[in-house]
């Protein structure tokens, strides 16, 4: 069984709220600001898409039947038609994207979504432990940036898996990665009380992804949308030109 992954920007997601359950467009009421409640549309499509493919369900007629919904410590589930589906996922959304990783059950997932950007010397020495501290050191000056997100953002895929979340301080989970610096998924694994956890990265621009999953397996599938079969991967790309068009390059 494999750990599969998607992601979206914020214009994929279309307008009104049918697609969404009732409950859903019931908590979208409740959020007061614009930017939450967009960040939270997009997530809740990138996450629609991603079970909906991996699943096999009909769309877009079927989109008002899947519910996204949060237990009460915040993680993500599924209903589909008022009962669980046979999914597990994770969601985060950075800089007009989102990331939804889901996978059969049994898997224990989490990934986050980064925008790379400079990381402070106070920061570095709260969040990271020495031995990741050492590997910042010691990097070429062009891969700091890159690599002081990359641990970051592996602790926090990594709490999600373990279903801890923030209420974890992440100077208790150490980050090893497995592998060089490239553009493609590449492998860490994070050590937290005598636990191990399985994970993988990559750069897409100026995003990065993880992904964690407490089952040791190969590296997260891209989704096919539909009998169409393209790679949804391609999102990656859009937001990346879209985003970095916002930032002026």
């Amino acid at each position: 069984m494999s750990v599969h992954w998607l992601v979206q920007n914020g214009s994929d997601v279309p307008p009104g709220v049918d697609w969404l359950a009732p409950g859903e467009q019931e908590a979208l009421a409740a959020l007061r600001f614009p930017k939450r409640r967009a960040d939270w549309r997009l997530g809740r499509w990138t996450a629609k898409r991603a079970v909906c493919a991996l699943l096999g369900l009909d769309e877009p007629g079927g989109w008002p039947e899947v519910e996204v919904r949060n237990d009460p410590l915040g993680a993500p589930f599924v209903r589909h038609r008022g009962q669980a589906a046979p999914c597990r996922l994770s969601i985060s959304h950075r800089a007009d994207a989102a990331l939804c990783s889901v996978a059969p059950l049994g898997h224990e997932l989490g990934c986050d979504l980064e925008w790379i950007e400079p990381r402070s010397a106070a920061f570095v020495e709260d969040y990271l432990v020495e031995s990741e501290r050492a590997v910042l050191e010691a990097a070429p000056a062009a891969e700091r940036e890159l690599l002081g997100n990359l641990f970051w953002s592996a602790k926090e895929s990594a709490s999600k898996a373990l279903g801890l979340g923030l209420r974890l301080d992440a100077r208790e989970l150490r980050v090893a990665l497995d592998e060089p610096l490239e553009e493609s998924w590449r492998g860490f694994s994070v050590s937290f009380r005598g636990q191990v956890l399985h994970g993988w990265w990559r750069r897409c621009g100026r995003y990065l992804l993880t992904v964690v999953d407490r089952w040791q397996g190969g590296p997260p599938i891209a989704l096919a949308h539909g009998a169409r079969g393209t790679l949804l991967r391609t999102s990656v790309e859009r937001a990346v030109r879209e985003a970095g068009r916002r930032e002026g390059r």
